[in-house]
């Protein structure tokens, strides 16, 4: 069946990552993506490897593995919009588009022509959705902002770490990922808004506002108790016991949720006695105890390994899993029954691995219909197709360097 968003066309000026992972979930969902390159380098994530995809016959394509990991479902158009030939392509598809995807600098785009003002002029309708650091009016707009510099700017590394060591960034870009996250749910919405006014809008997504936004308790924590939240490496601020304790073997992460769960965690532990005393009987005597009850419940995880403590909670409705390495995540049932490592025809690769969307839909499944493609891969096909160019227009477009 038809994806969700079927019908609905996506020209895409974003690069990096916050502005691909948004359209690529429209993509998902069905959506038509026209991923607008530069000429000759494109995406900059093109040229973040090592690691390579690898030929059939085993030389090395220079596709990036991080670029393969946000723009599947998309077909790439090279365009220079530094060139009147490059602009006058991206405005001519901006007529076609419902959606209009940019994460440029605040304004530079203005001086193309291909600003939210000029576009929406000429189609009303367009869903014009602009990513950046700071947001489109701020003392800081015109700042240029990668996602570690938002994690460190918005708070998000002064919560992340050991209490006695130093800020740090998470593993992956969250900031960045949450921010199209932000993005295309904000599309939808303007989607839906559309269909009762017939009219697009201007969608302004920092990096920064959705960080501060996503530090949800901690941000309220601060807010009403007043005091700035400090680091607890893995262990939880508002939770007790909630973190990642060594077992004889490895590692497990404990994930106590309230008091029944405590009282039968106790009892697992052989331990049942700390669940009766005042200072652990609630969360919050936990919570203010915590540097008395962790080394208690540590030396007991310590003395067996985790598999027999995690049978031994899960029998027992205690939520605790294993910390696993990624081949041991993609190793495992549950991903294997989801589904959730899948392949795709890659234009120079032949069959590459992709990670499927997470989502299911009982009606209009989500779907990976292609890889990432090549840069370029689709400029013909497109101004043909849909622009109606001839091929003298597309050579002269080719030699004065616009596509």
């Amino acid at each position: 069946m038809a994806g969700a968003l079927a019908g609905i066309r996506v020209l895409d000026l974003s690069r990096i990552l916050a502005g691909p992972w948004a359209s690529q979930l429209l993509a998902d969902f069905g959506a038509d993506i026209i991923k607008i390159e530069r000429p000759g380098t494109g995406d900059d994530t093109r040229q973040w490897g090592p690691p390579w995809l690898r030929a059939a016959d085993g030389s090395d394509t220079r596709e990036s593995a991080y670029f393969q990991a946000s723009n599947r479902n998309k077909r790439s158009v090279t365009a220079d919009i530094s060139t009147s030939g490059g602009q006058t392509i991206v405005r001519e598809l901006a007529l076609q588009s419902d959606i209009f995807l940019e994460n440029f600098r605040v304004g530079s785009l203005q001086k193309y022509g291909l600003d939210a003002k000029t576009l929406r002029a000429r189609n009303p309708a367009l869903v014009y959705c602009s990513i950046s650091a700071y947001g489109q009016e701020s003392p800081l707009a015109s700042d240029a902002g990668y996602d570690a510099m938002v994690q460190a700017a918005a708070g998000l590394m002064s919560i992340t770490g050991e209490p006695d060591g130093p800020p740090l960034k998470t593993g992956v870009a969250v900031a960045d990922l949450m921010a199209g996250m932000y993005a295309s749910s904000a599309i939808l919405a303007a989607l839906h808004a559309r269909a009762a006014s017939g009219l697009g809008q201007h969608i302004d997504v920092p990096l920064f506002d959705t960080q501060v936004a996503w530090l949800a308790n901690q941000a309220m924590n601060f807010l009403v108790g007043g005091e700035i939240p400090q680091r607890h490496g893995n262990a939880h601020p508002n939770i007790v016991p909630y973190q990642s304790f060594a077992t004889a073997d490895g590692y497990l992460m404990l994930a106590v949720g309230n008091d029944r769960q405590f009282a039968a965690c106790a009892r697992c532990l052989e331990c049942a006695g700390l669940a009766d005393e005042e200072r652990f009987a609630t969360n919050a005597a936990r919570v203010a105890h915590r540097e008395e009850l962790i080394p208690l419940l540590a030396a007991r995880l310590a003395e067996k390994p985790t598999s027999h403590w995690i049978k031994q909670f899960a029998q027992h409705g205690i939520p605790c899993g294993p910390i696993n390495n990624l081949r041991e995540v993609f190793a495992s049932d549950h991903v294997k029954s989801r589904g959730l490592q899948t392949s795709l025809e890659h234009a120079l690769a032949g069959k590459v691995p992709a990670v499927a969307n997470p989502v299911r839909f009982s009606d209009t499944p989500a779907e990976l219909r292609s890889a990432p493609p090549l840069l370029g891969q689709h400029t013909v096909d497109v101004l043909q197709g849909e622009l109606g160019y001839s091929k003298k227009r597309i050579d002269e477009l080719r030699s004065a360097g616009a596509i």
